[in-house]
């Protein structure tokens, strides 16, 4: 099946854009291109793009990081769209700054928005697109991990996340066609 929708996560406001937790949202922004308008009934903001050939919706859940369910499951709900069919895409602690990796299902690995979009789905299988941050202990940072995602990556990480969004985007079209092995191929051995 492939992608019909793609969510990035974050946290809606000024001062969590640009945070390390936020890195979903800065790929569906890449992918928007300025076309995301606010849906009340999601609480999001969501836009429809066509992507090689296939209408995909694009969404932002303006609620939260750990109530992203509710904005992921009301629009799946409504355009009955499969949780295989999804893409949720998001900040990953347990990848390097420049790393990123799509993987189906799994535990939400400690991340509060995929804990609640498997209970707003009732399922754990759904693709997920993690985005690498690192790790304040694989840094050397004397930091908890609810302050490090909540910040700003370092000079010198910032361009190795963009670099991994970048990569990112150009695996999007494979996966909106159903490629995920040529996606995951191409994505999983990006230099």
């Amino acid at each position: 099946m492939p992608i019909r929708l793609i969510a990035g996560l974050g946290n809606p406001g000024p001062e969590y854009e640009l945070t390390r937790h936020n890195a979903g949202f800065w790929l569906v922004d890449a992918l928007a291109s300025g076309a995301l308008t606010r849906e009340s009934r999601y609480n999001a903001l969501v836009a429809k793009k066509n992507i090689a050939g296939q209408e995909v919706w694009l969404i932002e859940p303006q609620t939260y990081m750990n109530r992203s369910g509710q904005s992921v499951g009301a629009l799946a709900r409504f355009f009955k769209i499969a949780p295989d069919e999804i893409l949720v895409v998001h900040d990953e602690l347990d990848l390097p700054p420049g790393a990123a990796k799509i993987k189906k299902g799994g535990s939400s690995g400690g991340h509060n928005g995929l804990k609640d979009i498997t209970s707003a789905l009732g399922t754990q299988d759904y693709w997920r697109l993690r985005i690498g941050i690192g790790h304040p202990r694989s840094l050397n940072l004397q930091q908890a991990v609810v302050d490090f995602v909540l910040h700003r990556p370092r000079k010198e990480e910032q361009p190795l996340i963009d670099s991994a969004i970048s990569s990112s985007l150009s695996v999007i079209p494979l996966l909106c066609e159903g490629k995920f092995e040529a996606a995951m191929m191409q994505l999983h051995t990006a230099k």
